[in-house]
């Protein structure tokens, strides 16, 4: 923008800088070719009071003398022939000082009575016919030579070329003056997007003061229109919150029933299992109604980041004894080294939790499952595969809340999986496991660009050693 503010102005002032400059200068170049001839004319007039007392050679020649022409020799003068000789009454006598002009020419203006210029070596020269006596014409001849024809013309150039370029230098500072303020207050905006874009909603847009004082109008409008927007965010923001701990407050009552449910279920590692998960839910809940009402301003920092190797082995482990009381057999792979991701671990917590729900939700008592995780210089992809029928329409279960999974399910655990994967540049792909025959989700979590091939981060058990055929 403010590049082009400026070339704007360069063209703009150069344009009228050349229709007015270059006028004015041929026409100080006509003043100066003028000035050189009425010169001209003055010396021949000077002369010419002179001639009409006296034709005397010597009276003549002092009189020639005396002027500034005559004296620089650039004066001549062509006198009659004397008295009683007959002549065409032209200038056929002798000539006073050096003349330059043909004699033809010379012959013309005196028989014709009128001056004119005639082109000569070095310049010009003035041809101005004089009557002396009746009958009688004498010719004065002013030489103008071609520099005097010029003279302060290249000064004058140089002056008018100043005079532009300090104009177009005067447009290019004030284009730039406004185009330093536009551009800042387009900056302002754009940083306050970007920091709203970021979480950031308290950012708002000065719209009066020093700082924004020459700033369009139309700007000025943007951010206006830029801070109720923002203003609109916080409140819709806070609505959702309220609307969460709500909804979520609505699921203390059926989760009281079953911890008192749990709690009667004696002793046993299911019982054990239950209550733990019940426990699990009831903190869970009581984070998101504390999360939820917790105004933005005042919510913590969060570091974005966390251990996947780490966080997969907690909920595999979690799962685990759901897959013991189930007969399911189960392998975890390439989680022994901390693998690092740019994800929340609340939210990969979420996600592995998805992924496995879902294996035991869709596939039969006693179906194997397994979970490998795999590093690259540039992802960490988590395989989850299983051994029961596998997706009958993998592009119609990515699709938000249109999978079939039968009683109890939303069709939102792949989109919510999708979404984290995309959230890092990464991807969610739907197949067939290789090894157990049945569905496999390709979780790819991106850390930062592409570099190496795939490599695993550890190394799969065989077959067989965990599932005997």
């Amino acid at each position: 923008m403010r590049w082009a503010l400026i070339k704007a102005a360069v063209a703009g002032t150069t344009m009228v800088a050349l229709a007015f400059l270059i006028p004015l200068g041929l026409m100080v170049q006509q003043t100066a070719r003028d000035r050189a001839f009425t010169a001209a004319e003055r010396q021949a007039a000077a002369l010419g009071p002179a001639l009409a007392i006296t034709t005397d050679q010597d009276a003549v020649n002092r009189a020639l003398a005396s002027t500034d022409a005559g004296a620089q020799g650039r004066m001549a003068v062509h006198l009659p022939v004397p008295t009683g000789v007959p002549t065409g009454g032209g200038p056929d006598g002798p000539t006073i000082g050096e003349g330059r002009a043909a004699l033809a020419d010379v012959a013309t203006a005196g028989g014709q009575g009128r001056s004119f210029t005639v082109a000569v070596p070095g310049g010009y020269t003035l041809l101005q016919p004089v009557a002396v006596d009746t009958g009688r014409t004498a010719v004065i001849e002013v030489f103008v030579a071609e520099s005097d024809l010029t003279r302060g013309v290249s000064t004058a150039w140089l002056v008018l070329s100043a005079v532009a370029l300090g104009l177009v230098a005067i447009s290019v500072l004030v284009a730039d003056r406004m185009g330093s303020r536009i551009v800042a207050s387009a900056r302002r905006l754009a940083t306050a997007a970007r920091s709203l874009g970021a979480g950031n909603l308290a950012v708002r847009v000065p719209v009066t003061g020093k700082q924004v004082d020459g700033s369009p109008e139309e700007l000025r409008e943007a951010a206006q229109a830029f801070n109720t927007m923002a203003d609109r965010v916080v409140q819709l923001v806070a609505a959702e919150r309220e609307l969460a701990a709500d909804l979520s407050h609505r699921l203390r009552t059926p989760l009281t029933v079953l911890r008192l449910n749990a709690a009667s279920l004696g002793d046993g590692d299911a019982a054990d299992a239950t209550r733990h998960a019940v426990a699990q839910l009831e903190r869970e809940v009581d984070q998101i109604i504390r999360s939820a009402r917790r105004a933005p301003e005042d919510a913590p920092a969060v570091v974005v980041g966390c251990d996947a190797a780490e966080v997969i082995r907690e909920r595999v482990g979690f799962w685990s004894a759901l897959a013991e009381d189930e007969g399911r057999r189960w392998q975890l792979a390439g989680a022994e080294q901390a693998v690092p991701v740019p994800v929340q671990r609340a939210d990969l917590a979420a996600v592995v939790d998805a992924l496995l729900g879902n294996v035991f939700r869709h596939t039969a008592v006693g179906t194997a499952f397994s979970v490998d995780v795999l590093a690259t210089d540039s992802s960490v992809i988590v395989l989850v595969g299983d051994g029961g029928p596998g997706y009958s329409d993998p592009a119609a279960a990515l699709k938000r809340g249109e999978g079939h999974g039968g009683e109890g399910s939303t069709g939102l655990g792949l989109d919510i999986v999708r979404k984290l994967a995309e959230s890092t540049g990464g991807d969610l792909a739907l197949g067939r496991s290789a090894v157990l025959g049945g569905a496999e989700t390709r979780l790819r979590l991106r850390t930062r660009a592409e570099g190496a091939a795939p490599t695993r981060a550890g190394r799969r058990r065989s077959r067989g050693a965990l599932f005997p055929k």
